[in-house]
């Protein structure tokens, strides 16, 4: 059974669970009978230079799922093939964060047993991201989960799709495709609405600063719709505003709220604030994308505007399982905390 443990170096995947995928997949697809043997731990530690607690990890959850059994002194055997895989999943983000590992482990627990995942990781660069699709031509996945945020490039990205997945094995997170663009299953933000509505629901506290101010920098994966819906909010409620790019140039001044999208970008702003002796949640404010544990009790907490990510990897796990077609909206909310 040697030859069906596929390892890869570049998944993402923890390497435990490629052994678990290669398995179920093997039984899946019929390779393997009940009663057949697995390869020893020795083996697959020498075969793939992994450690022995990779090989019993897996092993140990394929016997706590029933899949296989151990034999003392023999080794470990096929106990159930009597599995049916409905996916072998194609999925690549953008970047690694504790964001996308909510998604991923929502995802991943969703789909349980039901598919195998290959995980893939393009850091924003729009060239990898081509790369690592066509390179999966050679595999035959049923389903590609994808993320598209791009720092630079991606005008052909239409075009490229259409040339390289099929559409019905298509499903789109976090934002929807262009027009153009093949129809896909897609579980998306309304990046533009949802920190409109955010804002407005942030207003009252809001009301004690002049002016509001973003931190994006010209080159970003952020969507450009979060600065037009920034924009759309502080013209309809007049307040001053403006877009910094580089937060270590800014010179902080009472009376104003910053809005920040980059994780590294919030610490520098807590040092600034530190150093300038104003006070938080009262002379100047801070609102943070995307929550995550930390900012409930940094600084007395951070107030944050969030999407939804466990709820966006369940819905994208329903989707390669066949539930459901249409667009999905994924909920964005807001936690307001002491920072502004």
């Amino acid at each position: 059974m040697i030859e069906f443990i596929d390892i890869k170096e570049e998944s993402k995947v923890p390497k435990y669970q490629q052994i678990v995928d290669s398995v179920l997949s093997a039984i899946g697809s019929g390779r393997v009978r009940q009663g057949d043997k697995l390869p020893s731990v020795n083996t697959l530690l020498i075969e793939f230079d992994i450690s022995r607690d990779t090989v019993v990890r897996a092993y140990d959850h394929l016997k706590a799922g029933g899949i296989i059994e151990s034999v003392p002194g023999k080794g470990y055997y096929i106990r159930n093939d009597r599995l049916t895989l409905k996916a072998k999943v194609f999925l690549i983000f953008n970047k690694l964060s504790a964001h996308k590992k909510i998604i991923y482990d929502a995802f991943s627990q969703r789909l349980g047993d039901k598919a195998t995942i290959d995980f893939f990781i393009y850091e924003n660069n729009y060239r990898h991201f081509k790369e690592l699709l066509r390179h999966s031509q050679t595999r035959e996945y049923t389903h590609y989960v994808i993320i598209c945020h791009f720092e630079e490039g991606g005008d052909d990205l239409c075009q490229f799709l259409a040339e390289t997945i099929p559409a019905e094995k298509l499903v789109v997170l976090d934002k929807r495709l262009p027009g153009p663009c093949p129809r896909a299953a897609t579980v998306y933000q309304d990046f533009e609405q949802d920190i409109y509505g955010a804002l407005v629901e942030l207003n009252p506290r809001l009301r004690k600063y002049r002016r509001l101010k973003m931190l994006r920098s010209e080159h970003t994966y952020h969507p450009v719709e979060i600065k037009k819906g920034f924009i759309r909010f502080c013209g309809e409620f007049a307040y001053d505003f403006g877009i910094v790019e580089e937060i270590g140039g800014e010179e902080l001044e009472a009376g104003t709220a910053y809005i920040n999208l980059k994780e590294d970008d919030l610490v520098t702003l807590l040092k600034k604030i530190s150093a300038s002796g104003l006070k938080l949640g009262e002379q100047v404010g801070i609102i943070s994308y995307n929550d995550t544990p930390v900012k409930e009790i940094l600084r007395e907490g951070i107030t944050v505007i969030s999407t939804d990510f466990e709820n966006l990897g369940r819905q994208a796990a329903d989707l390669v399982l066949g539930q459901g077609g249409q667009p999905v909206a994924n909920p964005f909310y807001v936690i307001a905390r002491n920072s502004l």
